[in-house]
């Protein structure tokens, strides 16, 4: 099938990527002409495993291209994807859609046979319908069917999600649609993947639903979490005790700092927006935001309890600052208000991250990244576990530091309190 992706941001560029690997024709359109002709090239311009060999590899068979020539690829194509941003508006909290509604407004104007136009981007419940009454005129009245069609990747474990998807839902009421885009999937669905085709709006809504409720789980395992260290209760057993019983399920239950990345604070934020226009209360979704934000002090708060008020020069370090691993995505991480707090107050802040040197902190004159860990925690009054690379879960704190006192704050529980207390080290971690 011919297929045009339009925007080749995170989920553009891996879907596009994975259904020219299937087979397909595909063609990722981006308006950035410096993105584009790096794509051409072979560099992507995010770090996801297995991206860039697929990139490379299907560029060289011809069953992917790149281009800026938005009208030419439309025409061509048979199947049209949305894959722009959604980002948080900051007056409304609802998903800003002015890209969205953008690129329907450039798919009108080259209709010139049947196409299915398929969004990807995360949009509310009726977005699918605003869409099809931009498309629709006289001249186009049955050039076309508007489809959702939600993504469901996970950063650092893309590829593999597109390839082996627990679930492919799809948003449409038109047979012709339906029959075509189960065709396009086939493919995923003869691997025992689970096809959905409900209404446009129920597949919106999946979306939102679903990174709602893990992102709801997530605060109710850190807010356990708080109850666990006044109680003398190690979290991490809690997690197991409940993730054992199979109606709960043992993902997302990990105790840490705020949830962050791309998808959890926009979805959850744009969900309630959504609900209150309904006139519907989402209580539970607003208290997990609002636990949520209050969360984004524990760092810092561990940090001044560990080291005390003044910080002025504390040598402090961190392991990994993007949002998870497998990703160099610092959208909502910790790490973005934490380490320039730390900066204001004179403490002299060293990093590495796997993903390299990170452009948000340029402007921190205390601030340095390091190639090395080794390099990163030497002399250090604190080192914090930022990121659960893997990297990270077996190290040898006391060749590393170099110093007698050694203190460690991880901030994802990857060691073990009783271990760390055995090798003589100060250790603190979340709810435990």
């Amino acid at each position: 099938m011919k297929i045009c992706m339009i925007g080749t941001g995170y989920v553009g560029l891996v879907s596009g990527t994975c259904f020219a690997e299937l087979g397909n024709d595909v063609i990722c359109v981006d308006k950035d002409k410096n993105k584009i002709e790096n794509l051409k090239i072979g560099k992507i311009p995010i770090f996801e495993p297995g991206l860039e060999e697929l990139i490379i590899n299907n560029s060289k068979k011809k069953t992917l291209k790149f281009s800026t020539n938005i009208n030419k690829s439309i025409k061509n194509s048979n199947i049209i994807f949305i894959c722009v941003g959604t980002p948080t508006n900051n007056k409304t909290y609802n998903a800003e859609l002015k890209y969205v509604y953008q690129v329907a407004r450039t798919i009108k104007k080259n209709l010139n046979n049947y196409k299915i136009i398929v969004n990807k981007s995360t949009v509310p419940v009726t977005t699918g319908d605003k869409l099809e009454k931009i498309l629709t005129s006289k001249k186009n009245k049955k050039k076309f069917d508007v489809v959702s069609n939600p993504e469901f990747l996970r950063e650092g474990e893309a590829i593999r999600d597109f390839t082996y998807p627990d679930r492919v839902v799809v948003g449409t009421s038109s047979k012709k649609a339906n029959k075509i885009i189960k065709s396009l999937y086939l493919p995923l669905i003869k691997k025992d993947s689970r096809y959905i085709n409900t209404s446009r709006r129920g597949a919106e809504l999946i979306k939102y639903a679903s990174n709602a409720f893990l992102a709801t789980k997530i605060s109710y395992i850190n807010e356990l979490a708080n109850m666990c260290e006044k109680a003398s209760v190690d979290i991490k057993d809690v997690s197991i005790g409940m993730g054992l019983d199979q109606r709960i399920g043992d993902r997302f239950l990990r105790a840490g700092p705020a949830y962050g990345g791309s998808c959890f604070p926009k979805d959850t934020k744009a969900l309630v927006y959504t609900a209150d226009k309904f006139k519907v209360n989402l209580s539970i979704v607003k208290s997990a935001i609002k636990f949520n934000e209050l969360r984004k002090n524990l760092p810092i708060d561990k940090i001044h309890k560990i080291l005390g008020k003044n910080l002025k020069n504390k040598k402090i370090t961190f392991l990994g600052v993007t949002f998870k691993p497998g990703t160099d995505d610092m959208r909502e991480a910790s790490s973005i208000k934490v380490i320039p707090y730390l900066a204001k107050r004179n403490a002299e802040i060293r990093y590495y991250e796997p993903t390299g040197y990170k452009k948000e902190f340029k402007k921190l004159k205390n601030v340095k990244f390091f190639t090395n860990i080794k390099d990163a925690c030497m002399l250090s009054d604190l080192i914090i576990i930022h990121t659960e690379w893997n990297e990270f879960k077996q190290l040898n704190f006391r060749k590393l530091v170099n110093k007698k006192i050694i203190k460690i704050f991880d901030m994802r529980n990857l060691y073990s309190p009783d271990k760390m207390k055995n090798n003589k080290i100060s250790y603190f971690g979340i709810g435990r």
